[in-house]
Parts: structure tokens; C-alpha cells; sequence
């Protein structure tokens, strides 16, 4: 039998947008907060602790083994094996899913796993042709060498690459990519501006009754401020206010920055445990890992967010249960039209026949009312990286406070991917 995997704890830093109050902080430091708030909130001795898996997308040029840049900056002991992941939108889930992994295995009892991404420190890069000419100035051994590579020199060799987020297969952006899914799912633009004032609420909501309190730590920047709350959760969202703003990757395009998420930074981190030594060592348990599962779509072919709903049905039967059975859902939001067009494939009984060969779809109606309960990455915000892990605990955290059991979290991502977990309340 595998052994039960309990989920401790999970926190993250608040979610801010690209180029504000965390522009100083590179991904070493915001992981380096949230890892170490996790194991001191669970009261553990951190030498129990036998590997840290770490998600991030956008990883810096020094330090690529982001995992093991954030232990050293979280003065966790620098025995603790790391691995750095990258599922793009879905790495910090998978970071998780893999420590999990190790523990049903019997390979570990207690491990670390979460995410980060930093947008704001992502540097800018340099054609072929200029680090071609700086290697060769670099290997040049005598002055005359040296002065003979510089007469080749170019201007334009100092033109940069300004960084980007596009699908190197397709060349398209994911905006990009979630606009032509609206069309292809029949979203209109309204539907996913009701949908995105309705989370930016939820988001609001939530925040003012104390559930996000519970979990998102405070962060001290190096210009001495306490940045303690997310930062584009929009109060005073209005239709009208979302319908003024213009299409942002196709001019006669539905998708706007009003109803994407935007570009974050910020961090997250989760202890999980066997079960048995949880309970030998006293830990109380948030909840445990059902089943997951991750599929992948022809992006030629395919919707390039799609990749959840044939994920979904994998998951489910992992776990042993229907989608009826789920209490609370966690859909991450990349784009409102993403998400109304995954709900609309799993309800479809073509799709569901024709692309995911069942005899009926997942689900005949997706309950809203337990769907992204306290808003999702539209109004939070999207740290690559770390978005996985705070849909886990999310999801736990509302399943303990409703006293309900079972929760589904499903992640799209670049690439074509698609990433869901089951998890089951303690």
C-alpha cells in the first residue's frame, strides 16, 4: 500500500504586481520568506525535513537551482537536498506532487515543496551573435587578440531581446492564445468581464473576513516596507470600468487586462508528511492528497489552455470519486475566458465524447456557487512559478472552514499542459 500523504501546512507571501513593491527582491529572497515561515508555523525541527522541490518559471541566469538559492536565503539547514521545477503554471503543484511522489514511495517522511516567480528581476537577453562575440573576447588570450575582436564590434550587438512569454512552437503569446479559445468556445467579452468583477469580489470579500490572513504572510522589503496583502485586488471593479478598457492582443479580441491575470511576483511553500510519522510527531494536518494527474494537447491541433479538462477526468478516477463528489473547486484563472471555456468543454457532451472519449460529460452542470470561492488569479495575481501551492492550500483552507471534505484544484499552463489534483480535508 502507498503511504497516505498529509499536507501540513501551507503559506505564501501577498501576491504583487510585476515591478512594484517587490522589484528588489529576486526569487532566492521571496521563496527564502515563504519556506521559512512554513516549517516555523509547523513547529517542526527542520532536520526532519529530506528534500525541497521548488517551482519557478522564469528562472534567474545565476543560481538556476532556485530551490537551492531559497533554503540558503530561508537559514534552513543546508542539508536538505533541492530540486528546482519548472511545469510552467503548474510548477509549485508539481513540486508538491513530486515530493508527494517520494513519500507514497516510502523514499521520504517529510519534504518541502512550493514556487516562486519574480517577473520583476527577469533580465533582459542578448541575440546569438553578441554572446558569440563577448565568448571570443572572453577567450581571447593576448591584448592584440583582444583589440582585434573589438574593431568587429557593433552597436547593435547591445540591442536586447526584451523578455517575453510566447510558445517558441506556435510563436503566439498566451493571450494570445486564450483569445482565439474564447472564440473557439464561443465567449463573449461580457461574460468574461461578469466573470472577472465576480472574482475580483470574491477576492475582496474574502480578504475583509480574515480568510487570506490566515495564510499570507508579510514581507519586509529592502526599502523597509511591510507589504502584508495582495496588491490588484480591485474593491471598486464596476462592468462599466472593465468595459472601457481595449482588447490587448487582437483588435477585434475579447481579452483585456481587466479580465487576465496579471504579471506577479511572489512566493509560496507547503510541508507535507507521511501520514504516520505526522501523527507520530504530533503535526496537525490540514488535509491529504487524493490523486493527480497531468495530460498535454496538440498545441497545432488544440487549444493551448485546454489542457485541464482532459486532465480532469484522469485525476477523478485516481481518486476514486466523480466530479459530483467534489465540495470545492480551484480553477486557476489565467484568463476569464480560459476558465469559462474549460467549464464549458467538461459540461459538453461532444467534447466529453468526442476529445475525451467518455460516454457522458464530466459533469451535466458546474456548480458556481463552490467554484473559486474567494476569487482566483485575476484578482490575486499570477506568480508562475508559485500559483500551484496556493491553490492547494486555498482549496484546504476552505474545505476545513465549510467542514467539507473533498476538493479538486486544476492548473493550465504554456505548452499545452494541464495539471489537477484531488485533495481530501483532515
Amino acid at each position: 500500500m502507498k503511504n497516505r500523504v498529509a499536507i501540513i501546512n501551507g503559506v505564501r507571501t501577498p501576491f504583487a504586481r510585476a515591478r512594484s513593491v517587490f522589484k528588489s527582491m529576486p526569487p532566492s529572497a521571496l521563496g527564502g520568506v515563504a519556506i521559512k515561515e512554513c516549517v516555523a508555523r509547523a513547529d517542526i525541527d527542520p532536520t526532519l525535513i529530506e528534500e525541497c522541490y521548488y517551482g519557478i518559471v522564469s528562472a534567474p541566469a545565476e543560481g538556476t537551482n532556485v530551490s537551492r538559492e531559497c533554503l540558503f536565503d530561508s537559514g534552513l539547514p543546508s542539508e536538505i537536498p533541492c530540486t528546482t521545477v519548472n511545469r510552467y503554471c503548474a510548477s509549485a503543484a508539481e513540486a508538491a506532487a513530486a515530493v508527494a511522489a517520494k513519500i507514497e514511495a516510502g523514499h521520504i517522511d517529510i519534504g518541502l515543496a512550493g514556487g516562486v516567480e519574480s517577473i520583476s528581476t527577469i533580465r533582459a537577453l542578448f541575440s546569438q551573435e553578441a554572446t558569440d562575440f563577448f565568448q571570443d573576447i572572453a577567450r581571447a588570450k593576448s591584448a592584440g587578440q583582444k583589440l582585434g575582436m573589438l574593431a568587429k564590434f557593433s552597436p547593435k550587438l547591445l540591442m536586447p531581446h526584451a523578455p517575453g512569454i510566447k510558445e517558441p512552437t506556435t510563436g503566439l503569446t498566451m493571450g494570445q492564445s486564450g483569445d482565439l479559445m474564447a472564440r473557439i468556445f464561443n465567449v463573449t467579452r461580457e461574460e468574461q468581464d461578469k466573470y472577472a468583477l465576480e472574482s475580483h469580489q470574491k477576492a475582496h470579500a474574502a480578504w475583509e473576513n480574515g480568510f487570506y490572513q490566515s495564510h499570507v504572510i508579510p514581507v519586509s522589503t529592502p526599502e523597509g516596507k511591510v507589504i502584508d496583502r495582495d496588491t490588484d485586488v480591485r474593491a471598486d471593479s464596476s462592468m462599466e470600468k472593465l468595459g472601457k478598457l481595449r482588447p490587448v492582443f487582437y483588435k477585434d479580441g475579447t481579452i483585456t487586462a481587466g479580465n487576465a491575470s496579471p504579471l506577479t511576483d511572489g512566493a509560496s511553500a507547503m510541508l507535507l508528511a507521511d501520514e504516520r510519522k505526522a501523527n507520530e510527531l504530533k503535526l496537525p494536518i490540514l488535509g491529504f492528497i487524493r490523486g493527480y494527474a497531468a495530460a498535454a494537447v496538440d498545441i497545432q491541433k488544440e487549444p493551448l489552455l485546454i489542457g485541464p479538462a482532459y486532465a480532469i477526468p484522469k485525476a477523478l478516477k485516481k481518486a476514486g470519486i466523480k466530479w459530483d463528489d467534489l465540495d470545492i473547486i480551484e480553477m486557476h484563472e489565467a484568463f476569464a475566458a480560459q476558465v469559462i471555456s474549460t467549464v464549458r468543454a467538461i459540461e459538453s457532451p461532444e467534447f466529453c465524447k468526442n476529445k475525451l472519449g467518455l460516454d457522458a460529460p464530466i459533469t451535466e452542470k458546474v456548480n458556481m456557487a463552490n467554484f473559486n470561492v474567494n476569487g482566483g488569479s485575476i484578482p490575486l495575481g499570477h506568480p508562475f512559478g508559485a500559483t500551484g501551492v496556493r491553490v492547494i492550500t486555498q482549496c484546504l483552507l476552505e474545505l476545513k472552514k465549510r467542514n467539507k471534505k473533498l476538493g479538486l484544484i486544476s492548473i493550465c499552463t504554456a505548452g499545452g499542459l494541464g495539471f489537477v489534483m484531488v485533495v481530501e480535508a483532515a
